[in-house]
């Protein structure tokens, strides 16, 4: 029996074997029957010789790859509707207040504002409203290695300050209909006697903000938010801030378990309350025994310290500093009032539940191959100044009192010189004195710087009757009182 064989696409097929699937290029070349076949040749650009030829894949023009379309939607470039355009008829709502993006408040105070709303068609209004919202919010995260799993622990707290609620349009159930145009809605609250100064942080922060909300039928609510800044005075003309603030450590320079010395350091500063701008003179003393050299800084040091579920988070920062000269090995320094100026800080926030703000001035001796030597003295940084009048005895006389401690000598400021006599008394008074009923004394012998001329200036008013321990008018005998039980 002869073997019958038939080449399809380049392969032997053997007897008994099932024909091969035509590739998809193949079965799609051309149509099978052979009045679809003469069509196809007669068609222009038919391909030629036999329909499954690979050769048609190559003829055939690739279909150009689909356009990226870009998500932002509408594009960047595209020009904005019209206002008279936008849903709603709505051409601009804005919220204002009286005092300017750069104003501050204070508790007690009145928080003054106002609406602005632009209407390009008539719009239904259900309600307009205003409120008022500030508070302190702490939250951090902090993780830990439970085995071979990590786990992290959510810390959060929050404390509120303020909360109002003003109504400008009232919602009655219906709807009010405003007219094309500008319209101003005025509003305003009454801020409590007890605030928070503003503040941001890492982990916290104390905000304030006006939010006012345009309620419309079937429409979402329209939204616009200010947010202003409350700054809580700090007085610190108070007798424990105008006290002033001292402190002495000591340390023993160690090298390799080797004893090097005693190295001491104690520092002053007249008082504890100061406001950004001024000056703290440092006062201290490096008492250098070891045999090694130190080097003298100091800093004024923001303590940031966040509380939730009994928890605590401090972040400290550096707001100003100096550093002195080095200190050689037996030898002393002496720092006779060192200027550090503060710079434009946030005042100290005490009284909040959630953060702290604290300043401290440190002062640190930095010792080769020990740890430093360090020294906290504890600030407050306020928003009132020191008063010039109020306060300046006692500020004198604390700093008096301040530099004959540590031997610094008088006083900085030395007193003016009196005036002369003729800047003070005129030609005419001057000649009017030299007419005096009281004639002087004609005999050389009487000293002219003598007391007889103080008696007149001294005594010119009745001087007060001198003390005296025993009663010169004393009470006679019957008007004394007698003991009831004798």
């Amino acid at each position: 029996m002869a073997k019958s064989t038939a080449r399809h696409g380049g392969r032997r097929r053997g007897p008994g074997s099932s024909p091969t699937m035509r590739p998809p290029w193949a079965t799609s070349a051309g149509p099978s029957s052979p009045g679809a076949r003469e069509k196809a040749a007669g068609a222009p650009g038919a391909a030629k010789g036999d329909c499954g030829d690979p050769g048609d894949l190559q003829e055939r023009p690739r279909r150009a790859p689909p356009r990226r379309v870009s998500r932002l939607w509408p594009p960047p470039d595209a020009p904005s509707p019209p206002r008279a355009m936008r849903p709603g008829g709505v051409r601009s709502f804005a919220l204002e207040l009286a005092r300017g993006p750069g104003g501050a408040y204070r508790s007690g105070e009145r928080l003054c504002g106002r609406v602005l709303l632009d209407v390009a068609a008539p719009l239904r209004v259900r309600a307009l409203e205003v409120k008022a919202r500030g508070g302190a919010v702490t939250h951090w995260l902090e993780g830990r290695s439970v085995g071979v799993n990590a786990v992290s622990s959510d810390y959060a707290a929050a404390e509120t300050y303020l909360r109002r609620r003003q109504l400008l349009l009232r919602d009655t159930g219906g709807t009010t209909t405003l007219p094309p145009g500008r319209h101003e809605f005025l509003f305003s609250f009454q801020l409590p006697p007890t605030l928070v100064t503003s503040f941001e942080g890492k982990h916290g922060s104390v905000r304030y903000c006006i939010k006012a909300t345009l309620h419309r039928p079937w429409i979402p609510a329209r939204r616009a938010r200010k947010v202003f800044t409350v700054i809580e005075p700090v007085d610190i003309n108070t007798p424990a801030l105008l006290a002033p603030q001292a402190g002495a450590q000591e340390k023993v320079a160690r090298s390799w378990y080797r004893n090097r010395g005693l190295v001491s350091l104690s520092a002053k500063i007249d008082r504890k309350g100061y406001t950004p701008g001024e000056v703290i003179p440092v006062f201290a003393e490096i008492d250098n025994s070891s045999t090694c050299p130190v080097l003298p800084r100091a800093a004024v040091v923001q303590t940031q310290t966040f509380m939730a579920r009994g928890a605590r988070k401090q972040k400290q920062a550096v707001v100003a500093s100096l550093a002195g000269e080095p200190v050689g090995p037996g030898q002393r320094a002496l720092w006779q009032g060192r200027a550090l100026q503060i710079p434009p800080v946030g005042p100290s926030i005490l009284h909040c539940r959630v953060l702290h703000v604290d300043y401290a001035l440190k002062v640190c001796v930095d010792i080769p191959g020990t740890s430093k030597l360090l020294l906290e003295l504890p600030l407050v940084i306020g928003t009132i100044p020191l008063h010039p009048f109020g306060s300046r005895s006692s500020s004198v006389g604390s700093h008096a009192s301040f530099l004959l401690d540590w031997g610094l000598g008088a006083l900085p400021e030395r007193p003016e010189a009196p005036p002369e006599y003729s800047e003070v008394v005129a030609d005419t008074e001057a000649a009017a004195l030299g007419q005096s009923p009281f004639p002087l004394p004609q005999d050389p012998d009487v000293s002219l710087e003598g007391p007889f001329f103080a008696y007149f200036q001294e005594f010119r008013y009745r001087p007060p009757p001198l003390y005296s321990e025993e009663d010169p008018n004393p009470p006679s005998e019957a008007m004394r009182p007698r003991c009831t039980t004798c």
